[in-house]
């Protein structure tokens, strides 16, 4: 499902048309179709699109940390060399012609080089029949190695790093466990509590189980909800939805 199919059903879940997301965004109706319709192209550039996404996110109930993460997998432009950036500002001019040396400028440079080598040549040779004779010689006390007494420190088994395992488990209180399974595929998931508080926000990818507690409720908005498994307080809930269907449920404790 991409980001502006994702949006579009979050503004219709929210009970909003364009017009109102409009109003409250202070964002072009046009404009808003476009991003709908994954077209960033009049955002005026990458910054300004990611701007939008986080105006939009609050007003229709989205994290606005999972819409910018979708806009980067779907949308984020690849880095341009330097000549395309270069040639897009004015930068570089145009390349001078070639102007054609004749052969006796080159015959007068090749003349001229030749005798400063030749009088490279003769002052190396002079310096190096210079000879240093009767070289005074200072003779010098000769130290002595003492071997160090200080022991080797060896590593102790307690220092060795252990690696950091994924996390799985995000908990605000006991009261009621969700336990979310991407059994058939991919899904973004955005988690959170009774309170408001964001348990979670972003994906999960198959095979992967996460685990998510609070103390009266955990509410789920799924993007792909035909390929999740969702298990609460130990029992295995309906399935909420299709393949592609952006879904919201909640569960309490008594469910």
């Amino acid at each position: 499902m991409s980001l502006g199919s994702v949006i579009r059903q979050a503004r219709i879940d929210a009970g909003l048309s364009v017009d109102d997301l409009s109003e409250r965004t202070s964002i072009r109706a046009g404009l808003l179709k476009e991003i709908e319709s994954d077209d960033f192209t009049k955002c005026g550039g990458e910054t300004y699109a990611r701007g939008h996404l986080r105006n939009i996110a609050p007003h229709i109930k989205m994290d606005s940390t999972l819409l910018l993460e979708l806009y980067s997998n779907e949308q984020s432009m690849q880095p341009r060399g330097i000549h395309e950036m270069l040639a897009e500002n004015n930068v570089m001019t145009n390349p001078i012609d070639k102007k054609t040396i004749s052969w006796k400028t080159l015959a007068g440079i090749s003349l001229a080089t030749l005798a400063l080598l030749g009088a490279v040549q003769i002052i190396i040779s002079n310096s190096k029949a210079t000879i240093i004779s009767n070289p005074e010689v200072v003779a010098t006390e000769s130290a002595t190695a003492v071997p160090s007494n200080t022991p080797e420190v060896q590593p102790t088994q307690s220092e060795s790093v252990t690696p950091e395992l994924p996390r799985d488990t995000y908990s605000s209180g006991t009261g009621v466990a969700v336990i979310v399974t991407a059994t058939r595929g991919t899904s973004w998931l955005f988690v959170s509590d009774a309170s408001g508080t964001t348990l979670y926000s972003g994906q999960i990818r198959t095979g992967q189980k996460l685990n998510f507690s609070s103390t009266t409720r955990v509410s789920l908005k799924v993007g792909n909800a035909g390929v999740v498994d969702v298990s609460v307080n130990g029992k295995t809930a309906e399935q909420i939805g299709a393949d592609g269907e952006v879904v919201s449920v909640s569960y309490g404790v008594t469910s």
